[in-house]
């Protein structure tokens, strides 16, 4: 919904201001400009993308519509399910766990954080560490096994997000090649008056602006939006990484839980004090056991 508003923002404003200028809305629609700026630019996607990456953009564009970033009572729903985790785990070693792994659906644990469970992608990550702590992976390969499947996220992420920048970058340019296209059919009217060469040369003028307006009004704002969701993302698994690394390498639950606090941006992360109140309940409870 915030993009969609940001977008009617953007297209009122110029729409809006157009008018306030006395111009006529009509000379806007352009249908053969449209065609020839939106059918070269998805002919270049063509060529840009080849194999999978073309559908990764498109499922990008619609994250950036649907899309949503984690919210601070995510966060520390996760840095609840990290506690009681790493408590049980203390307290009835590593390998106790493989119950829990195996079906995180029908986990007692896990199915008390219904958020990160919808989180599929965190799901899977933090499940796979898991499983190789409890085959006896030892700190130092678990956090080069973690390491490298963050960056190939991170990789793989970038991609359609730079496919959809280089379009967006060549909207300008396919914008004045519609206007030099205008212009020509312009020059084979020049028999036609002032008024039909005017209307001619508006027409042309219309490509350049759309080409514009798409690229800074449309795809780098949807690109932008796209990148940082999934930065949001990469920290959601960064969280998980940093407490699940200190826990194998010795630090009590509550302290693997700050270091997975800190890992988290300072306008979504917990406080301390909310951090260890949330942790205490949960001793308190009895779940931490």
């Amino acid at each position: 919904m915030p993009t969609l508003f940001g977008l009617f923002v953007v297209l009122v404003s110029v729409l809006g201001g157009f008018a306030m200028a006395g111009g006529s809305f009509p000379i806007l629609i352009q249908p053969n400009e449209l065609l020839i700026i939106g059918g070269a630019a998805g002919g270049a996607l063509l060529v840009s993308a080849p194999g999978k990456m073309r559908g990764r953009v498109f499922a990008s564009l619609k994250q950036a519509f649907t899309g949503r970033m984690p919210t601070k009572e995510e966060y520390l729903e996760l840095l609840k399910l990290q506690f009681e985790l790493y408590t049980f785990a203390r307290r009835n070693g590593a390998v106790a766990l493989e119950s829990h792994v195996g079906d995180v659906e029908k986990s007692d644990i896990f199915k008390k954080y219904p958020s990160f469970l919808k989180n599929h992608h965190a799901v899977d990550f933090f499940r796979d560490a898991l499983s190789q702590m409890v085959n006896g992976t030892v700190a130092e390969e678990m956090e080069q096994l973690l390491e490298a499947e963050l960056d190939t996220n991170h990789e793989e992420e970038a991609i359609p997000v730079g496919l959809i920048r280089t379009i967006g970058d060549a909207l300008p340019g396919l914008g004045i090649v519609a206007a030099v296209l205008g212009i020509v059919i312009t020059m084979s009217h020049l028999d036609g008056g002032p008024e039909v060469i005017g209307h001619h040369v508006a027409a042309a003028l219309v490509g350049t602006f759309l080409g514009i307006l798409l690229c800074y009004g449309l795809f780098a704002p949807l690109a932008a939006n796209v990148e940082i969701q999934n930065v949001a993302a990469g920290k959601y698994l960064r969280c998980i990484k940093e407490g699940l690394m200190a826990t194998m390498r010795g630090s009590a639950p509550g302290f693997a839980v700050e270091f997975a606090r800190k890992a988290i941006f300072s306008f979504d992360r917990p406080t301390g004090a909310e951090t260890e109140k949330a942790c205490a309940d949960l001793k308190n409870s009895g779940a931490a056991k």
